[in-house]
């Protein structure tokens, strides 16, 4: 499982798999996506997501704080024969742009931004975002099994260890370090924990900035453990995902639609 998060291409070519198969098609069910549509992803990483939207004819823009992301995304959109802009900045001092974008994507970004500086994310998306456009944003409920993102660890023995980020804080950071994982990124995993999102928390804040959510989904099976793991998509239904608090132990990634 960690493999991916060293090999940065295989990284980028799951996302683009994902991107293709999902992404597009969903937000298309909101608002055109076509030959000249603007694109910008907040967080774009390597650009796995933009690509798809690329090689349709969007003209598409990320924006990434991590300097070799963006270096990467770059060479990886030469190697593919696409045409991107790719800048490294802080969301929060992006500069604004000639024009307006038609869709915004915050794939996997929310839950690591500090809770007091969300609500300010927010806003900032939307002076991003044209008149009729829409963001997409995704984000795996903090009380999933995997929410604490601890997948991502070095140590092979404690990745795999599922709802060990809903322990108490002490408890957590004291189990990270029996494995002897690395001092860093328990600190990354502790900035997550303290910036946990739920689909109660993400409502909120879109009601509290403005926004009309026009679609939820949430994902009992993430579209992306497809490419990943090779399982097949499954909504969360029957009723489950319209219960709040239950949904977010029960939802791999929630999928909301916002303009």
């Amino acid at each position: 499982m960690g493999n991916r998060y060293k090999d940065r291409h295989q990284y980028f070519d799951e996302l683009v798999e994902t991107s293709t198969a999902f992404y597009v098609d969903y937000i298309r069910q909101y608002t055109p996506v076509s030959e000249g549509t603007r694109v910008l992803e907040v967080g774009c990483g390597e650009g796995g997501n933009l690509l798809p939207f690329a090689l349709i004819g969007c003209e598409v823009t990320g924006v990434d704080f991590s300097e070799k992301k963006i270096e990467n995304a770059r060479n990886y959109f030469r190697i593919n024969g696409a045409e991107g802009s790719f800048f490294c900045a802080d969301f929060f001092d992006f500069p604004k742009q000639d024009k307006p974008f038609d869709v915004i994507l915050v794939h996997d970004v929310i839950e690591h931004i500090a809770p007091e500086d969300k609500g300010r994310f927010m806003e900032r998306v939307h002076t991003f975002l044209a008149p009729k456009g829409v963001a997409f944003l995704a984000f795996p409920a903090w009380q999933m099994p995997f929410g604490g993102h601890q997948q991502t660890c070095v140590r092979k023995g404690v990745r795999v260890l599922p709802w060990i980020h809903l322990l108490p804080m002490p408890v957590y950071r004291g189990i990270l370090r029996l494995f002897k994982e690395p001092e860093q990124h328990i600190e990354e995993l502790m900035d997550i924990r303290r910036s946990r999102m739920t689909a109660e928390i993400f409502e909120d804040l879109c009601r509290i900035t403005g926004y009309d959510i026009q679609d939820r989904t949430f994902w009992l099976v993430n579209p992306h453990y497809r490419a990943k793991f090779g399982l097949h998509p499954v909504r969360l239904r029957l009723g489950l995902d319209r219960i709040p608090y239950l949904r977010n132990w029960l939802s791999t990634s929630c999928w909301y639609v916002i303009h």
